[in-house]
């Protein structure tokens, strides 16, 4: 079923560890630890146990930069499958809550991000279309989706010589919330022309047209949406809807008259206790909604009323992506010990957040059964199950029993030499260590402990004439995808981070991983951060590890024992094969990026051309303000840089009415620039 492209074949320590897997599901092992060491190829060890199982695949992963990154490795190995990418598609994203103490009720606010929304919509369209499809996907899959039954019964399914009346057709598309276009149609809209229909997928650039003899297909063909020229003509077709949340017009009748009456109850119930505001602020906005569904098939938070539009008993869980799948897939957990942890703490936070609207009359108490599964759903849910991190967690170990081991690299290289230096003066020496790498051709990774030294640490360097980029943590996921794609093209020379670097990432191209403040033990000099981020260096063979430090605390200590001991095995091996490490040479990549056709340089890129010098120099600016309006120059410019960096802040730290003022004030300081 999955055809594997590679110009290698299993090495090292991975035929062993392809075997140990299979033999894990030959042996009906619902749980497996795979413990590989960074740059063993991980990937493509399970993309080999992937392609002898032939079974449908999801795979979890903590964050949407290394998901990117999975999705390209993984289409460059199935070319001829469909590899698809799920991740949130909220840009940004303020969820609807509630203040009592304050009386402040902020509306849900976001921006959403129409590639990413494509490629979800292909995700699910694919899973019912076929069976070898490899979904990547980023935590978000455990939200809740539309009904697969009811999202499969509303897709139109067309053939040549089908009888079918044009104007039907019409309605139907309509009712899965396609618009009419004739003039300049997009995606998810349609073009009526004679006797022919022009369909718009939402999730491929690409429309098909339906050419009508009568009352009968006539024709079906494919063609490009830029050009509109013919890319073929096909004998049926699939029109998937346009939203995850769609429905038949007699389930949304049905579901009515039970959320009406779920209404009623409750605001019975707070007429009963003395609460009038609350009764009244129900009733209006169900009353509303209903009357939207109705008329268009939709509402704004239709989602909340997923219980009853699902036809799912009163405190069930949702649907979700992991329900597209057949029962016989496989699930990957990239890098468990942060995506498990990830997975548990999902549904404690939603469920806080909207008991006080439900509270407050703001939402039905069905409302609460439109959530994240819970973790114990979730590990019900998950098919066969596969861990992978180079430091599994104590929970993975404990489920799966002893790990499968990759500790042999199919290239020989060896695990980076660790040197330790002293604090002071540590910014002086490793700019003269990122001068010495940049002049070898190779990059640099420099981890700090905040955002505002990573940031301060980029211009200093830039004024030094060193090409050097920070990841910012608001960039959206498309634009980090592009940053680190820039690093290996060799665009810049250094890229400083604080975690957002840690796990997963692979760039070959990097020698040197230089971690400042080493010996301020924490989350991010944890030993298990530690060995992640010196994991960096191990796709190099002059790859090392700069760690600046006055003491040797314990999670450094560990790392050394750890570093040591797999140098000995990883030296023992090569000496009894004969193997001389080797750098990774890695071709670049299909990106997420490249799919979506995108601007050729990541947002936020300047070239200044100093003043002593015609070379350009790259630096890092700020993301646009996100509401609009590029702003000018001067304090205004800082002043809502500033603002918005505290926004997104405040709305992942759940401070909802903090965020929403800092909201307000970014619109009135943009509207001011704007008109002023």
């Amino acid at each position: 079923m999955f055809n594997l492209v590679s110009d290698f074949k299993p090495a090292g320590g991975q035929p062993e560890a392809i075997d140990a897997l299979l033999k894990g599901f030959a042996d009906n092992q619902k749980f497996q630890a795979f413990q590989g060491v960074t740059g063993s190829g991980k990937t493509f060890t399970l993309a080999n146990v992937i392609s002898r199982l032939d079974r449908p695949v999801l795979v979890l992963s903590h964050n949407k930069t290394l998901a990117a990154q999975l999705y390209s490795e993984f289409k460059a190995f199935f070319p001829d499958n469909a590899v698809e990418y799920f991740i949130s598609y909220y840009d940004y994203y303020l969820p609807e809550s509630y203040i009592p103490q304050t009386d402040t009720y902020i509306a849900k606010d976001c921006s959403i991000n129409e590639n990413i929304e494509k490629l979800r919509m292909s995700a699910t369209a694919s899973l019912l279309e076929r069976r070898d499809v490899i979904v990547i996907a980023s935590v978000s899959c455990i939200y809740g989706l539309g009904s697969p039954a009811d999202y499969e019964q509303m897709c139109i399914k067309l053939k040549v010589g089908d009888s079918c009346r044009r104007n039907e057709l019409l309605h139907s598309l309509v009712g899965i919330q396609y618009e009419r276009n004739d003039m300049a149609p997009g995606k998810g809209q349609f073009r009526v022309r004679g006797d022919s229909v022009d369909i718009f997928s939402p999730r491929r650039d690409e429309f098909t047209r339906l050419e009508f003899w009568g009352n009968e297909i006539e024709n079906i063909s494919r063609h490009n949406t830029l050009t509109g020229r013919k890319t073929g003509d096909c004998d049926h077709v699939m029109l998937i809807p346009c939203k995850h949340f769609v429905m038949p017009p007699e389930r949304i009748q049905g579901a009515t008259e039970r959320i009406m009456a779920e209404m009623r109850d409750q605001v019975a119930f707070f007429e009963k206790n003395g609460k009038l505001i609350e009764a009244q602020r129900l009733f209006q906005r169900v009353k509303y909604d209903m009357e939207m569904l109705h008329e268009i098939g939709y509402c704004q938070g239709v989602e909340n009323y997923s219980l009853y539009l699902s036809g799912r008993p009163p405190g069930s869980r949702p649907y979700c992506l992991i329900d597209f799948f057949p029962k016989d897939f496989l699930t990957i957990i990239d890098e468990s010990h942060v995506t498990l942890p990830q997975l548990g703490a999902m549904y404690k936070a939603d469920r806080s957040r909207k008991q006080t609207l439900v509270d407050h009359g703001f939402r039905l108490p069905s409302a609460l059964d439109n959530r994240p599964l819970t973790f114990d759903e979730f590990n019900h849910l998950s098919g066969d199950t596969v861990y992978v991190s180079a430091t599994p967690g104590n929970y993975e170990v404990d489920k799966s029993g002893p790990p499968v081991e990759l500790v042999i690299r199919p290239t020989g290289l060896l695990d980076p030499h660790i040197m330790i230096r002293p604090l002071d003066g540590q910014v002086d020496d490793v700019i003269a260590e990122v001068r010495e790498s940049a002049a070898r051709g190779e990059r640099v990774i420099i981890t700090t402990l905040t955002k505002k030294n990573s940031e301060r640490l980029a211009d200093y360097f830039q004024e030094l004439d060193i090409r050097a980029k920070y990841l910012h943590s608001e960039l959206d996921a498309l634009a980090r995808v592009r940053i680190l794609s820039e690093l290996r093209e060799g665009e810049f020379d250094c890229l400083i981070g604080i975690n957002l670097l840690r796990e997963g990432i692979d760039l070959p191209e990097v020698g040197l991983i230089a971690i400042l403040d080493a010996d301020k033990e924490g989350f991010l000099r944890s030993e298990r951060s530690l060995i992640q981020i010196a994991g960096r260096a191990a796709r190099n063979a002059n790859g090392r590890v700069i760690l600046y430090a006055d003491k040797i605390t314990d999670s450094i200590r560990k790392l050394l024992d750890v570093t040591n001991e797999r140098r000995g095995r990883q030296e023992a091996y090569n000496q009894a094969h004969g193997i001389v490490p080797q750098t990774i040479k890695k071709k670049k990549l299909q990106t997420i990026t490249d799919v979506l056709n995108p601007e050729p340089h990541s947002p936020g890129l300047k070239i200044i051309r100093p003043q002593t010098d015609n070379k350009p120099q790259y630096a890092v600016a700020e993301a646009p303000a996100a509401y609009g309006v590029e702003t000018g120059g001067g304090e205004i410019e800082e002043l809502v840089r500033e603002l918005e960096q505290e926004m997104f802040e405040a709305a992942e730290s759940l401070e909802f009415e903090r965020a929403a003022e800092l909201r307000d004030r970014i619109k009135k300081l943009t509207e001011d620039l704007k008109f002023g």
